[in-house]
């Protein structure tokens, strides 16, 4: 019983914050985004180095999909666009506490890019009412991780020369399982939190 009371608080408190940012004016909503670019560059911080791929595990992931949650698909993808652009002209929060355009035209810029598609698709999706039940939500957060291996995938092989099977390996395999787990933990988040009515 005590847990139940629990997990209603955690939900009604949810509720409450997400209905709380979607009646904000749009300056404030601008600053919502630029807090979640902010998150992004903090979570870029969590960089784990694998020794056979250029390719880092990072906690951004998690980041994105939670701007798309949070924010929708406009403000959630724009927060990301705040992220490539400042990070692009010198704020140094991607991975490794790097800044400027050579990071992103580098091996591991695709996913970056990816991040904007991905936030967008999980946020235009989440506005869906009914797409908000917990089944959904894990499908919608695992399509968005795919989606931003898609072009992190397409920027690894462009630069490093490799062939289909030997780009899975550097650039999608070592990491799918694990951003997979973000997506299910961000959609037992989202579907808790988001209004059913």
């Amino acid at each position: 019983m005590q847990l139940d009371g629990i997990v209603d608080s955690y939900k009604k408190a949810g509720s409450m914050v997400f209905r709380w940012i979607e009646e904000r004016t749009v300056l404030y909503k601008l600053a919502l985004a630029f807090s979640f670019a902010c998150l992004t560059g903090i979570m870029a911080q969590i960089r784990i180095p694998l020794p056979f791929t250029p390719v880092p595990l990072t906690g951004q992931v998690f980041a994105v999909l939670l701007s798309a949650v949070l924010l929708g698909g406009y403000y959630g993808g724009l927060s990301q666009i705040f992220y490539i652009v400042f990070g692009a002209i010198g704020i140094p929060w991607f991975s490794g506490g790097i800044g400027g355009f050579a990071y992103i035209a580098g091996v591991t810029g695709g996913y970056l890019i990816g991040f904007v598609p991905a936030a967008l698709f999980v946020g235009w999706l989440t506005s869906i009412r009914p797409m908000r039940k917990i089944h959904f939500q894990l499908l919608i957060m695992m399509a968005g991780v795919l989606t931003l291996h898609i072009f992190g995938f397409a920027q690894v092989a462009i630069i490093m020369h490799t062939g289909f099977f030997e780009t899975l390996w550097l650039a999608f395999i070592p990491f799918i399982a694990i951003d997979f787990l973000k997506a299910i933990v961000a959609a037992c988040i989202s579907a808790s939190i988001l209004p059913k009515e």
